[in-house]
């Protein structure tokens, strides 16, 4: 594959070039920025001379781990909350007035470190990593899509809370907001899966992952949802991914309004952050959301994380939330 095509394509080439290599059994990676405006897709071979590394589910191209015994510094400094607090205030003004009920609002953390991204990249445990070196790695622990067979499966992750907190697993599934929140997702899941399948069906609902951090242990709430693909799904890949980003869990509900308010709040375009990535192997795919993002900006690292914001949420509360996600999967 022509380099060409990891820098300047467009979403239509994207699609095009997606149906073909799959439905060719060919495989790739695949990254798709939050705006869908530099999608890229490249052979497994290609991606390492590309400065491209990925480790999803143990499918990797990457063969640390590194050796490096240092022990981890990792200063925050975070955006100051008068300027958090005005863009919660103008997210919640647009809730009220019904033109949202669920927005991921999102803020970026100067990061002071002694470790580079790639010594990140290797030292971190996640589900789905990935490193695009000088300019980011991603260390998620949310699966977007992963089809296996016939079958498509989403697992939204929405709801988080520090494990040190006192009855902090009962707070998460009995709380209220948390509760209409998690609803909410897995409603626009069901939604955005039966655009390109049958028999959507939540199989999990509200179940808990523990996340070991640099900063202790949080809890994550996901529930799992299927769909039954046409046999032809390979030739319609990229169509299929088309149709269901960006991730419903870092954007909001209706998705098409709420973008608009994101972009509005936030100010600035996220770029790669939760966009989504994934790796076709020639039969089946798996592909993580694009959280827990360090990104090298001017020679500065910035952390981007954030949360969903509802007619119900606090601000304080989710200032809180957003730094404490913060962190990197470093025990």
């Amino acid at each position: 594959m022509r380099n060409y095509y990891l820098y300047h394509m467009q979403m239509d080439q994207f699609t095009q070039t997606c149906n073909t290599m799959a439905a060719e059994g060919r495989p790739f990676l695949f990254i798709i920025d939050f705006e869908c405006k530099k999608p890229l897709i490249i052979s497994i071979g290609e991606a390492e001379k590309e400065g491209l590394f990925f480790d999803l589910n143990g499918y990797k191209n990457s063969h640390g781990p590194d050796d490096s015994d240092d022990s981890l510094k990792f200063d925050t400094h975070p955006v100051a909350k008068e300027i958090y607090m005005e863009a919660f205030q103008q997210v919640k003004k647009n809730i009220l007035h019904g033109n949202s009920y669920l927005l991921n609002l999102t803020f970026p953390t100067r990061l002071d470190t002694n470790l580079s991204l790639k010594e990140i990249f290797y030292r971190s445990s996640a589900k789905y990593k990935l490193l695009k070196e000088d300019d980011f790695v991603v260390f998620s622990p949310e699966c977007f899509v992963r089809i296996k067979g016939d079958q498509i499966f989403s697992y939204p992750m929405k709801g988080t809370i520090d494990a040190s907190i006192p009855n902090a697993e009962e707070k998460l599934l009995n709380t209220d907001k948390e509760l209409w929140e998690h609803n909410t997702i897995v409603d626009l899941i069901r939604n955005d899966l039966s655009m390109v399948s049958k028999d959507v069906e939540v199989t999990k609902f509200r179940y808990i992952d523990r996340i070991r951090t640099h900063k202790g242990e949080l809890l994550q709430v996901s529930s799992e949802i299927r769909g039954k693909l046409p046999e032809s799904w390979r030739s319609n890949l990229g169509e299929i991914l088309s149709k269901l980003i960006p991730a419903g869990s870092v954007s909001g509900a209706p998705k098409q309004k709420t973008l608009e308010i994101i972009e509005e709040a936030e100010q600035k375009e996220r770029g790669y952050f939760t966009g989504i990535f994934g790796i076709f192997d020639g039969k089946e795919l798996d592909s993580g959301v694009m959280i827990r993002y360090i990104e090298n900006l001017g020679d500065k690292l910035h952390f981007r994380s954030g949360g969903g914001i509802t007619g119900q949420s606090e601000m304080e509360s989710e200032y809180k939330e957003m730094l404490d996600k913060v962190y990197v999967p470093i025990s």
